[in-house]
């Protein structure tokens, strides 16, 4: 698996715009959803981005590891706390997550080393 993440961050990004355009009132509320999610409560942001990025390995989706890695790095999420988030999804969803826990490695190493 060779994936380039600020790419599919890009990608992810460019793919929800066409959908704003397409579908507005639909990505309107996407939008306030991740909002009110996204923000510090009982859980930090980080803690929830970590949380989103354990269920993208679990449900192997490369946009999510992608977005949500960016986003942990974003509210201050270290490479240990992305493997720690790591090993819980890969004792949640077992060997394929495995196989994509070592991809959000690589996207964090991807992300750190572009700034």
């Amino acid at each position: 698996m060779a994936n380039d993440y600020p790419t599919t961050a890009q990608e992810v990004s460019e793919n929800a715009q066409l959908l704003r355009q397409a579908a507005p009132e639909l990505m309107k509320g996407f939008a306030q959803m991740g909002r009110a999610t996204y923000t510090d409560g009982a859980l930090s942001a980080k803690m929830k981005e970590l949380i989103a990025l354990a269920i993208g390995v679990s449900l192997r989706c490369d946009g999510c590891i992608a977005a949500h890695t960016k986003s942990a790095i974003k509210h201050g999420a270290s490479r240990e706390e992305i493997a720690e988030a790591v090993a819980t999804a890969i004792h949640m969803g077992g060997g394929p997550s495995m196989v994509y826990g070592g991809e959000a490695l690589r996207a964090y190493d991807q992300f750190a080393a572009n700034g």
